[in-house]
């Protein structure tokens, strides 16, 4: 099966070791970096410490039991046991202070991504499915996180103990050394296989995992739909397919360690085995002590653990990078909608008037690389507290106003004034803070429905909240419910109808006492007799205030003050219900196909 479109970014390996990507993370390690020379210092004493046992032990069998030497036994038995405590009270604190530092990384991390998140505009969005993104902010930064916990620092550890060991054993005898370290060529071989071939694997494994996450995600999200068409046998077999080639990459990277960690010990026995037949002779020449030869088959052990441990390393690295990489991309994305540098402030209070002078804007560019227009050269006003409703079929560009109006998107031409002042000139959240919006498709937390209408802001007493709800004829079906206002929804509001959501929504909007109000579809919906509810309620609401009513069901906008009338983006025909209808245009043939009597 051929992967999806949707995961290069996920099979894509990059480099196993980027300078420049390892310089930037290395940054969000400056604001510890007294946390991480302590833990430096604690790996190289535990390295040195490692060095100790060997050299002690040495001691013991070359001065202390030939000369029969009771108190320089104890001595050096009571300083084994010191250094074997140390090495574990540093290797523990090494540990803790690890696990903590690269615990507060990833929170420093976790907190920059989902600030960039809030920040970035609605194109993005489109074009980012969320469950890539929920992967960037927990997959990716947990590998990151195991990088600083058990890599960056702890490659130290490993490097020092290296480095004293291969030192100790020069220092005794240079010669027993060399033939120690004559297995090396071998060891460095088969590192450089299981790295070519774990490389690989690792691949495969993080691909083939995606694939399961992305079907189950959306298998569980359509089950209504799996179920209704009953093909519950065909997708059982499918991820049947999809979790056994995940299991068989992964049984193949096992089996990658599987071999490499033997073979690493064979390679330690052979260099044992070399000590041993080497040394035997060397001490039947009289040319090295039996302590020695002891000494060096303790640091034979020693010497190959961290050489084991760096190549693990080295699967982690590569994980890192190709996590940071994709990290930092998000990162670096720039915003297309910003608030300007010295914003302009809007009147206050603001009085409503709306115009869109000459605007032109495209999501994207069609098949030709030219921008596929949504809208066209549009222009028209809406005055302070007027009601005005826009019309139109399907991708005629009439939400597209709404999202320019917030500035979700910002307009290729022309330019949208609020009270005269040029929006792009306004900062984003004092332009939002005057516009309230009810969406068709409404959106609840899993919280409770006071949280819902007041989207956990301070400022909303509980009063306002229930008046609010009042307002829009909500209360009754709140306090219906077991917990009232404490009731807590569930995800997506599951535990409301459809028409709860929307009245809830109405209350939100209305909660937060908007100067202009925009209703997108939003009692599409819902029945006749809620609908009617929530005209009542919101005709008192909207007395005052500017508003924009988009709607497809056009006994909604019947009793706007004016109708606007769109067509391929162009705003086609404008006036009342009563002028429109008397010109028999647009606006006449909508009505007709809507209202027309079945036959």
């Amino acid at each position: 099966m051929a992967p999806p479109a949707a995961f290069h970014e996920e099979e894509a390996l990059g480099k196993a070791y980027d300078a420049r990507l390892m310089k930037r993370l290395l940054r969000y390690l400056v604001p510890y970096r007294l946390q991480v020379v302590v833990a430096i210092l604690f790996l190289m004493a535990a390295s040195a410490l490692e060095v100790v046992g060997p050299l002690i032990t040495q001691q013991v069998i070359d001065r202390a039991i030939p000369t029969g030497d009771t108190s320089l036994l104890l001595r050096l038995t009571g300083f084994y046991a010191a250094a074997v405590l140390g090495t574990f009270a540093l290797q523990y604190l090494q540990g803790i202070l690890t696990t903590w530092l690269g615990q507060s990384v990833m929170y420093d991390l976790r907190t920059e991504i989902f600030r960039r998140f809030q920040r970035l505009d609605l194109r993005f969005f489109d074009k980012n499915p969320v469950g890539r993104l929920m992967t960037r902010i927990t997959n990716d930064v947990e590998t990151l996180n195991e990088l600083f916990s058990s890599g960056v620092v702890s490659v130290f550890g490993d490097v020092f103990t290296l480095v004293f060991i291969v030192a100790a054993m020069l220092q005794m005898n240079w010669r027993l050394a060399l033939v120690t370290f004559s297995v090396l060529p071998l060891v460095f071989y088969a590192v450089f296989l299981f790295r070519s071939r774990i490389r690989t694997a690792y691949r495969d494994v993080r691909v083939r995992l995606a694939r399961v996450n992305a079907f189950l995600h959306e298998r569980i999200t359509g089950v209504r739909t799996v179920q209704l068409f009953n093909r519950e046998e065909h997708d059982h077999r499918e991820h049947r397919q999809l979790n056994d080639d995940y299991l068989e990459a992964h049984l193949r990277s096992i089996t990658y360690y599987a071999l490499f960690f033997p073979v690493i010990e064979i390679f330690t026995a052979i260099a044992i085995a070399l000590i041993v037949w080497y040394g035997g002779f060397q001490i039947m020449d009289g040319a090295v002590s039996v302590g020695v030869v002891a000494a060096f088959l303790q640091y034979a052990r020693r010497f190959f653990r961290p050489i084991q441990d760096l190549s693990e390393k080295y699967n982690l690295l590569q994980g890192a990078m190709a996590s940071s990489e994709r990290i930092f991309k998000l990162l670096d994305r720039s915003v297309d909608v910003t608030d300007p540098e010295e914003p302009r402030p809007l009147p206050s209070p603001t009085l409503g008037d709306i115009e869109f002078d000459g605007v032109w804007f495209a999501y994207g560019d069609d098949e030709n690389g030219e921008p596929d227009w949504v809208l066209r050269d549009v222009s028209f006003k809406v005055g302070a507290g007027e009601k005005v409703a826009i019309v139109g079929h399907t991708g005629a560009g009439k939400t597209t106003l709404i999202n320019l109006l917030m500035r979700f998107y910002d307009v290729q031409r022309g330019r949208i004034l609020l009270d005269g002042v040029p929006i792009r000139d306004v900062a984003l959240a004092d332009l939002r803070s005057r516009i309230g919006l009810v969406l068709q498709d409404v959106f609840l937390f899993s919280e409770d429905v006071a949280y819902n209408i007041r989207l956990g802001s301070s400022e909303l007493s509980e009063e306002t909240v229930r008046a609010a709800a009042e307002r829009v004829g909500a209360g009754p079906f709140i306090d219906r419910l077991g917990g009232g206002y404490e009731q807590m929804v569930g995800e997506r509001g599951v535990s409301l109808s459809v028409g709860e959501r929307q009245l809830v929504s109405f209350a939100r909007a209305l909660a937060f006492d908007p100067e202009i109000l925009v209703l997108d579809e939003a009692t599409s919906s819902v029945d006749s007799e809620l609908e009617e509810q929530i005209e009542r309620a919101t005709d008192e609401v909207l007395a005052g205030r500017t508003s924009l009513i988009i709607a497809h069901r056009l006994s909604t906008v019947q009793h706007a003050d004016r109708i606007l009338v769109f067509h391929h983006g162009e705003r086609r025909e404008e006036g009342t219900h009563t002028e429109l209808l008397a010109e028999g245009g647009l606006y006449a043939r909508l009505h007709e196909l809507q209202f027309a009597p079945a036959r």
